[in-house]
């Protein structure tokens, strides 16, 4: 199916605009070896738009073949060891909430309306940022205006910390508790928890 054709409907009328980016895209990366595999790549984006509660960016997907899986920071619950940014969300989990998960799966967030998306969202297996110039910011930075004119990018809303890879958790990831942060926001403003 093509990549356009993989949004939902919602995304799909949303992103018209950007549907012959979509489509040059799709050209380029449609015979590559890439990650994620090509029906996982608008993983992030295959649910309504109002299932929405919580969204977390990420930089572009593992690019290590049979880990990403469409959603940002998520593994297939198959591979072990988990990338050192999975770990390091694991290890500020547990010491925000005393959640301790080894799975790297991250589906069960994703079902309960947290949008797991990728500034950039394939690249070639084996290569980081490899698809940097291909215009998927164009794609992403529409899906954040979307989702700010609902209200989700208001100052109040946003929760902002390091990236928790190993070269920077330590410099404002750790100790950001971000998922007591989001849970507070959801509570106060009379929307159930997240179970992270």
């Amino acid at each position: 199916m093509p990549l356009f054709d993989q949004l939902h409907q919602q995304w799909q009328r949303e992103l018209a605009a950007h549907k012959e980016l979509i489509d040059r895209i799709d050209l380029f990366v449609h015979d590559r070896e890439i990650a994620p595999a090509y029906d996982l790549v608008f993983r992030a984006l295959d649910k309504p738009i109002d299932a929405t509660r919580v969204v977390i960016f990420g930089q572009d997907p593992y690019p290590t073949k049979g880990h990403a899986h469409g959603l940002a920071f998520s593994v297939d619950s198959s591979v072990t060891p988990l990338p050192a940014s999975l770990r390091n969300i694991y290890k500020e989990l547990a010491s925000d909430c005393g959640v301790t998960r080894s799975d790297g799966d991250l589906s069960s967030w994703s079902d309960q309306g947290v949008m797991l998306i990728n500034r950039i969202l394939t690249t070639d297996i084996g290569y980081s940022l490899t698809h940097e110039n291909l215009g998927w910011q164009e794609v992403t930075n529409t899906v954040a205006q979307i989702l700010g004119r609902r209200e989700y990018f208001v100052q109040d809303n946003v929760i902002t910390s390091a990236h928790p890879s190993p070269l920077s958790a330590y410099r404002g990831f750790f100790g950001s508790r971000p998922f007591t942060q989001v849970n507070e926001k959801l509570v106060a403003k009379g929307f159930p928890v997240i179970a992270w």
